[in-house]
């Protein structure tokens, strides 16, 4: 008999619980009391639980009624949620959004454009994944994001369609402590070379055998941008770092930016763009968040370069 249970059913225990009385969940069903009173009354015998106290003026629930009524709401929300999502799915919105963002990219706009979303598809689950260099643009490739916010390789991905989103600095720095820091002229990169560079490495294949930026032979490579963060402030040699991570420690004085010969002292740009498969072009939902993403990375001052952020 459980399995005869209906939606209606629930529907009418749920509302006779929330107006107070079987006459009330009428009025709000649009019903008469007796049809109100079945429903319940079929209820309670298909399960074989009294759910309602019917010996005062008004039913009172049960001790199992009250644990019942918390099931019972949860049937009713997650097939309502089911009939919701269908519906955008047949709207044309993704069922999910998958992204997979540089390790470069502003995480304080990527989280803003995250709240954003939750509000604007609150239906529509979001998938975040955080790579760099080649490892960035798999999940793109091989079909498991349908969006790459992304930084420029050396080679080409006919296979992908790009928009540009904006530039961000990429700056030279070494701890206050490091010997490169007490340069007063620029530094020749014959200089830098005696000295370990921190390098972030490719966890793809895509970039076996190149290196991008690289001035000295002796090299330290790490997977994570944290970790070459950390080891950058604890004097374990230089790097290139996104200046959105490390402007707030060049304020401070414990990180300094070295002016590099051949690299300007604000930074080298990196273009940014949101990278798709022609076959798989951003629904409503991915749209939104480009679009967004794009709004948001403009207001905020990231991309925005005084020199006084750079103590030039």
């Amino acid at each position: 008999m459980l399995d005869g249970v209906s939606l209606d059913q629930l529907r009418t225990f749920i509302a006779a619980v929330d107006e107070g009385s079987f006459s009330a969940a009428a009025r709000k069903l649009n019903r008469v009391q007796s049809a109100v009173s079945g429903w319940v009354g079929g209820l309670e015998d298909q399960i074989g639980v009294k759910l309602f106290d019917r010996s005062g003026r008004f039913p009172k629930l049960t001790p199992e009624g009250v644990l019942l009524l918390a099931d019972a709401r949860n049937i009713v929300s997650g097939v309502d949620t089911l009939k919701a999502r269908a519906k955008l799915m047949n709207s044309g919105v993704e069922a999910e959004l998958s992204v997979v963002v540089d390790v470069f990219f502003p995480t304080t706009v990527v989280s803003a454009v995250a709240k954003a979303f939750a509000r604007q598809f609150p239906l529509t689950p979001l998938r975040l994944f955080v790579e760099g260099l080649g490892a960035a643009y798999l999940p793109v490739l091989d079909g498991r994001c349908s969006l790459g916010i992304l930084t420029p390789l050396p080679q080409t991905f006919p296979s992908l369609v790009s928009e540009r989103l904006g530039e961000l600095p990429l700056v030279a720095v070494a701890s206050a402590c490091h010997p490169l820091a007490n340069f007063s002229h620029r530094i020749p990169r014959r200089e830098l070379a005696k000295h370990v560079q921190l390098v972030l490495t490719d966890r793809s294949d895509l970039t076996t055998g190149r290196d991008f930026g690289v001035a000295s032979p002796s090299t330290w490579r790490l997977a994570d941008l944290s970790t070459k963060y950390a080891f950058l402030k604890d004097c374990v040699g230089w790097g290139g770092m996104p200046l959105h991570m490390v402007e707030k420690d060049i304020a401070a004085g414990t990180l300094v930016v070295l002016d590099v010969d051949e690299m300007p002292r604000t930074g080298f740009m990196l273009t940014m763009s949101a990278f798709h498969r022609p076959s798989q072009p951003p629904g409503p939902a991915g749209k939104w968040f480009v679009d967004h993403l794009k709004t948001l990375w403009e207001q905020d001052d990231v991309v925005q370069v005084p020199s006084s952020r750079l103590g030039v």
